[in-house]
């Protein structure tokens, strides 16, 4: 039982982190220009993966998508193909888990339930680095632009995005190692259990042979045989 509850922990974390890292891909947010030592505020800029957008004192924002795939920086194709890739790593993490859950009625044996139990573990921790590591690359990129004095150009900040990514991140390889950990939990509760049986056997049987034997060696009464004279 306390196994299965470690199992529903697990899911909810994970699934949880894997939303969270859904929700950053489209998320408009990943760099927002800096006011820094500016007095007047005219306009905001702001970018994700796939678009850069302006927003002036009005309220009118106008974005215009990265018009060549192959023209982009290389950390923003870096960055696509990780988020992509965290997330159909989560969308098959989460069908592992379904079905290798003890709380299911499918998945087959217990062995192939444990088994996709920890193939959903890795995939969910595989699915948080690749996030992680993906939200850190386009950090790094605005920190070094930021600090960097001889860049004269628009300065960015960190957006929503980024901080949403790094949470889903730590959900999903938390979630993913406790998967793992209550498979060998499983199995360590299964072997001690095995051991007590395969004890509590030789017992009963060292028992049964030490009363055999007793039985064996109990001296037997000699028959008394009459013959049909013995009396007269």
């Amino acid at each position: 039982m306390g196994n299965m509850a470690t199992e529903i922990v697990a899911f909810i974390l994970t699934v949880s982190g894997w939303i969270l890292v859904s929700s950053t891909l489209p998320i408009d947010y990943w760099k927002v220009s800096s006011v820094d030592g500016t007095v007047i505020t005219t306009a905001t800029f702001w970018s994700n993966l796939w678009k850069t957008c302006v927003t002036d004192s009005t309220g009118v924002s106008n974005c215009k998508d990265f018009p060549s795939m192959l023209a982009l920086d290389a950390y923003i194709q870096v960055c696509r193909g990780l988020m992509i890739a965290a997330v159909c790593l989560g969308f098959f993490g989460a069908i592992f888990a379904l079905i290798g859950m003890k709380c299911t009625k499918i998945g087959g044996s217990e062995t192939t339930k444990a088994r996709l139990t920890v193939l959903s573990g890795f995939h969910f921790i595989l699915s948080g680095f690749c996030c992680l590591t993906a939200c850190s690359i386009y950090a790094h990129r605005i920190t070094t632009e930021f600090f960097d004095p001889l860049f004269v150009a628009q300065k960015f900040e960190l957006g929503a995005a980024l901080f949403i990514g790094w949470a889903g991140s730590v959900l999903c390889i938390l979630g993913g190692l406790i998967f793992c950990f209550s498979l060998s939990e499983g199995f360590s509760m299964r072997a001690e259990y095995s051991y007590s049986g395969a004890a509590s056997f030789v017992t009963r049987r060292n028992k049964h042979g030490k009363t055999a034997n007793s039985l064996q060696k109990e001296p037997r009464e000699p028959s008394k045989q009459f013959g049909r004279n013995a009396y007269v």
